[in-house]
Parts: structure tokens; sequence; C-alpha cells
């Protein structure tokens, strides 16, 4: 009986070790498809970026745009102060003009947000990256995936975030994967009957 066990183990050991070398050719060609799928990738950040960048330009310049009549009240009559202006709207009686300060208040408000996240975001060559990874206008961010178009921009920072990418995608696949065969490994032994000595 032990021998007969002996047998099939030397039998599985067997197809393990000529299943494993035809599967390495395969096994290095994904690894290399997996590498240029997180190059792909990778390459594409830098234009999303830039993408993103531009309309939170122009979402600030129209923001400022829709302001600009109000401002010039606001330095028409208050000095500038657009807070002095949407305050005497708001102590009007008429329930028009003081619903009308919530509007300003409002616009008011989303440019103040646009125009902060824009400084940000220029502040240096990474700042946008980081902008764009912690802390994006949701938005913003939406609109800009809706209507992205895929470029390949070849500059220094679309290479070096697409080989970086890449080799980390490539890497978490190969531990993955090195951890799945492990798990399957262990629970082959666990299943095996253990021999019987005689």
């Amino acid at each position: 009986m032990a021998k007969i066990h002996d047998h099939e183990r030397q039998l599985d050991a067997s197809l393990i070790i000529v299943f494993g070398d035809k599967m390495k050719p395969i096994m290095d060609y994904l690894r290399l498809l997996l590498f240029i799928c997180g190059v792909l990738i990778g390459i594409q950040v830098p234009a999303f970026v830039e993408q993103y960048g531009q309309s939170l330009a122009a979402h600030t310049s129209e923001a400022k745009m829709a302001l600009a009549q109000f401002q010039r009240d606001a330095d028409r009559f208050f000095d500038g102060d657009l807070a002095a202006l949407i305050a005497h709207y708001r102590q009007n009686p008429d329930s028009v003009i003081n619903a009308g300060a919530q509007s300003i208040e409002s616009l008011h408000e989303r440019y103040q947000l646009l125009d902060d996240a824009l400084q940000r975001f220029n502040q240096s060559s990474y700042s946008g990256f980081q902008q764009l990874a912690f802390a994006p206008l949701e938005d913003v961010r939406s609109e800009v995936w809706q209507h992205f178009s895929h470029n390949i921009m070849l500059d220094g920072r679309a290479i070096a975030i697409g080989l970086i990418l890449g080799l980390l995608i490539s890497i978490f696949c190969e531990l993955l994967l090195r951890g799945c065969v492990g798990l399957y490994a262990a629970g082959c032994r666990l299943l095996m009957p253990k021999k019987v000595k005689s």
C-alpha cells in the first residue's frame, strides 16, 4: 500500500516538474505583458494630470467671469469688498434681491475653491500629480475622466511614471501568483495522505 502512495507522489511530482517547465515561457510572456500594460497605463498619467489642470484653469476662468459683474458693483459701491455687497443684498427687504445674496456668495465660494486649487496645482512640476492623487476637486476630476482623450506624452515624467508603474504591477502580480501557488502547494501537502510506517 505504501508503495502505491509513493508511486502516486512521484507521478504528481513529475507532472508538476513537466508542467512547470512547459509553463515557464508562458509565465515569462505573462510577466512581460503585465510590465508593458503597466508602462502603457503609467505613460497616460501625465496626460491626465495635464488635462485636469487645463480643466481646472477653465473652470476658474469661468467662475471669475460669472463673478465679474458683481465684483464691478463691489468695486464701484463698496471699495471692492464683495462681502459688503453680499451683506447689502441680504439686508434688502426685497426677497428676490435677498435671495441673490446667496447666489453671489455661492459664486464667490466656488471661485475661491477653484482658484485655491489652481494655485496649489501650479506650485511645482509635481504638485499637480500630488493634488490629483490626494486632494482633487471631485467634480473636475470626474469631468476630465469622462472626456479623457488617451494621449501618449513621451517626456521624462511620463517615461519614469510608466516604468515605475510597470515594475510595480509586475512585482505585485508576481507576488500574488507566488502566494497563490504557495497556498495551493501547502493545501496539496495537507490533503495528501501521510506515509504510514510499517
